[in-house]
């Protein structure tokens, strides 16, 4: 009996942790084996991974995935690749060792480069849709290839390779057969002139980076090579950075679909069509997905610190054990309490842009206790979010519904102070790890499971909708608050 290739497997390799996500041929999900791993701090706003670590719990989370459901790769129609997006990894040709650390996205050592490129800013906005800061890849691989002995002559002679974490992943995963990125991790390095949809010189030369190093950029749906790391081949058939994963799962396929998640930083990202819209409001133009030939770009606001604040809360100060707690503190919080967190732990995105920006808790009382910080490290997501609303709208990029999802919007309480803050209705999917799910529907496009963005709407439920229960007057204050912190 013929085995039935309707399995796909996706790999989100996110910026806390890897996820392994098993999918049926009609986009449930099965099982899904997660792994965290060391964030490494070397300096002030500096932040790294190591990427053999990486490495290893996308091995060790495949695998167990594969173990505990008896699959036989056989099974396997495709795997999917979602990531981190901009963190950058050079690694060595021969050996597929990296030189260094993987530079996350939210480092921010090239800050003062950053300024020294503030003639170019207009230049890089027209080509890339992005803004000049250490966020994106160019300034971190000019860091590795000037700060690493010998990287330079390396690089230039052929014998090093640069990639996203996508990138990183597709050449181990193929033995180094493959070396090939997608369009939308690639729109996000500021090296890649997004309405020509190819490297661009002179950014390359501004950025002094040899292109003899850089991966080739392919659609979201295409062939990104075999592997055969879980013992028979098995294709790899769809990539996209994980936000634009994220608006694929959400089923964002139509201008004015748009989409916020809430994970390590929060993104939101509008559908615009086949139009590329150039800011004015200090937002990202990017490409959201490129299909059968056909580019469809967004508009994005990008926001750091979302549950690493969160994290850090838990983590850093102690002041619960488990995330899901947050909701029950804030409900215990203080409603008069006049506390309020700006929580710039590396720099503030969107639309202010300020590396240097630093966090601060403004209000504190003797009365202040975990409860009402708890609640502000939430309300001051949500004020992050109204920044990018505002900015948007300012953009002619309004909307009505926002699609969430991330580990945060588990939280009732954060979903409905969303919708009270934002004024529109928030709509919360039944799986909410949307990144995997994007990334499935990718790979599910490229076997032939999933036809068309039709069939994958037909897999679209709406789990709860939150809609704007009573105005909330505190974001004039939160205004006021992040002025005292930027720089």
């Amino acid at each position: 009996m013929a085995i039935k290739k309707d399995k796909i497997i996706s790999i989100d390799q996110g910026t806390s942790s890897t996820r392994s996500v098993l999918y049926n041929e009609n986009g449930h999900l099965v099982d899904a084996v997660q792994e965290e791993f060391e964030q490494i701090f070397p300096d002030d706003g500096w932040v790294e991974h190591n990427p053999e670590e990486i490495w290893e719990s996308v091995l060790s989370t495949l695998k167990a995935l594969v173990k505990r459901n008896g699959l036989n790769p056989e099974e396997i129609a495709s795997i999917g690749i979602t990531n981190q997006r901009e963190t950058t990894v050079i690694w060595n040709k021969k050996t597929g060792l990296a030189i260094y650390n993987a530079i996350v996205w939210q480092d921010r050592r090239t800050s003062k480069f950053c300024e020294e490129l503030a003639s170019y800013e207009k230049l890089i906005h027209q080509k890339t849709g992005l803004m000049i800061d250490p966020y994106f890849s160019a300034t971190k691989i000019n860091w590795l290839l000037r700060n690493i002995e010998g990287a330079k002559a390396q690089a230039k002679n052929g014998d090093l390779l640069f990639g996203t974490i996508d990138s990183f992943l597709i050449w181990k995963m193929t033995e180094g057969r493959s070396h090939k990125t997608d369009i939308t991790n690639a729109s996000r390095t500021m090296l890649f002139n997004i309405e020509e949809e190819r490297w661009d010189p002179q950014l390359l030369e501004l950025f002094d980076v040899p292109p003899i190093i850089l991966p080739e950029v392919c659609e979201n749906v295409s062939n990104f090579g075999s592997t055969t790391i879980l013992g028979g081949e098995v294709s790899i058939g769809g990539v996209a950075g994980d936000q634009q994963a994220a608006l694929i799962g959400q089923c964002c396929f139509n201008p004015g679909d748009v989409k916020s998640t809430y994970g390590t930083g929060c993104f939101m990202i509008v559908n615009t069509g086949e139009e590329a819209i150039y800011s004015e409001n200090r937002l990202l133009t990017t490409i959201g997905y490129k299909i059968n030939g056909k580019t469809t770009f967004a508009l994005e606001g990008s926001i750091f610190v979302a549950g690493s604040a969160v994290q850090w809360l838990r983590d850093g100060l102690g002041m619960f054990e488990d995330s899901f707690e947050t909701e029950a503190l804030s409900k215990a919080a203080d409603e008069d309490s006049k506390v309020l967190v700006v929580p710039a732990l590396t720099g503030l995105g969107a639309p202010y842009w300020d590396a240097e920006a630093r966090g601060a808790i403004f209000g504190l009382t003797r009365d202040t206790g975990k409860e009402e910080i708890t609640k502000a490290t939430l309300e001051s997501i949500v004020f992050q979010s109204k920044d990018l609303v505002e900015a948007m709208k300012a953009d002619n990029a309004s909307f009505q519904n926002l699609m969430i999802d991330g580990g945060m919007v588990i939280n009732d309480w954060f979903c409905q102070k969303l919708s009270n803050v934002l004024e529109v209705k928030v709509k919360r999917p039944e799986i909410i790890e949307t990144t995997s799910l994007g990334a499935a529907f990718l790979a599910g496009l490229s076997s032939g499971i999933f036809e068309d963005f039709e069939s994958l709407n037909k897999s679209k439920k709406i789990e709860k909708t939150f809609v704007a229960r009573e105005e909330d007057h505190r974001y004039l204050e939160w205004k006021e608050a992040v002025k005292k912190v930027l720089t």
